[in-house]
């Protein structure tokens, strides 16, 4: 599976962005992706994620209300809509996907659930 992420850039604070994240190659079911980060000397962190199956999404707390996760079934697609941006969320995102042969007992949370990743997209946000 080949993760190829965009839309990263440099916005202001309280600005926005639109991540996306195609996935290609081996198809899953029972797919979920995710979205992840990693600022600068920090461990990387989960930020959200969908399961395909329900749309059913996951948020960190941090970014509840503030960031959107969603997807494009049809060209296997993932979106990061984030507005209300804050400088401390200046991080490299990756976007990252797996699948299971059922849903149950999968933390979505946690970056070990995931065996694919991209390269990753430099988000800025200046003060």
């Amino acid at each position: 599976v080949q993760l190829q992420a965009s839309g990263g850039g440099l916005v202001q604070a309280g600005g926005s962005l639109r991540l996306s994240c195609v996935a290609s190659g081996r198809t899953f079911n029972n797919l979920y992706m995710g979205w992840f980060r990693q600022a600068p000397e920090k461990e990387r962190e989960f930020v959200a994620a969908i399961r395909w199956v329900d749309d059913s999404t996951y948020y960190a707390d941090s970014v509840k209300g503030r960031f959107t996760i969603s997807r494009d079934n049809t060209n296997n697609i993932v979106y990061l809509q984030m507005n209300s941006l804050l400088p401390e969320e200046t991080a490299v995102y990756y976007c990252a996907a797996d699948g299971r042969r059922f849903y149950t007992g999968i933390n979505y949370y946690s970056q070990t659930e995931y065996r694919y990743w991209g390269q990753g997209t430099q988000v800025t946000v200046s003060s």
